[in-house]
């Protein structure tokens, strides 16, 4: 019997959406926006920031994905799914506090959109820790169970990555974006070549 095998590909697909949200952090090449000097320092203290958290991120996907398409058993696919969101959760809080850090982008209403980024950040962040939890609870004896479980946390994770972006997508509009855009870290962070080992 091994039912916990689709509900994992389940959580891997769902954990791939959440992958999205720092992809989304981490702009996409864009037009020269003029050089706001300070816009961009701003940019590219983020963007130095957030290149080896979406890197852990891809790689805690990347782990999971992987347990998804082995014949694992629910006693792996649970170390590995902890550690995994657990990873997560650190890389969230580390992206929330750089943000915080960096201070507010110098554009209309800075301060506010880099506030709810920092607290969407966090919130993201514990999301996952509390996800780590509820994995490492799960009961591996009874696969019935691990699986039934393990489709509860899949939902989680889809509406995790659903809710996750908006404070985000709002700091990263207008010029934030473009600046953020015209960064070698943010450029590459959304397109790490780690992926191709896999």
């Amino acid at each position: 019997m091994e039912g916990t095998k689709p509900v994992n590909k389940k959580l891997a697909a769902a954990l791939s959406g959440g992958a999205v949200l720092v992809i989304a952090l981490s702009g996409c090449s864009s037009s020269d926006d003029g050089g706001n000097d300070k816009l961009n320092s701003w940019a590219k203290q983020v963007c130095d920031a957030v290149k080896p958290q979406a890197q852990k991120i891809e790689e805690a996907n990347a782990a999971i994905q992987k347990q998804t398409s082995d014949n694992s058993t629910p006693e792996a696919v649970q170390k590995t799914d902890a550690q995994a969101f657990q990873d997560m959760s650190d890389a969230y809080k580390a992206i929330g506090t750089a943000v915080d850090n960096a201070g507010p982008p110098d554009v209309e209403d800075g301060k506010t959109k880099q506030t709810n980024a920092v607290k969407e950040l966090n919130t993201i962040s514990a999301s996952y820790a509390d996800l780590k939890t509820q994995v490492a609870k799960l009961d591996t004896k009874d696969q019935a169970k691990f699986a039934e479980g393990l489709k509860g946390i899949a939902t989680q994770l889809g509406k995790l990555s659903q809710s996750g972006s908006d404070a985000l997508k709002q700091l990263e509009e207008g010029d934030v974006g473009k600046a953020m855009a015209q960064q070698e870290s943010c450029k590459s962070a959304s397109g790490t070549p780690s992926a191709a080992k896999g």
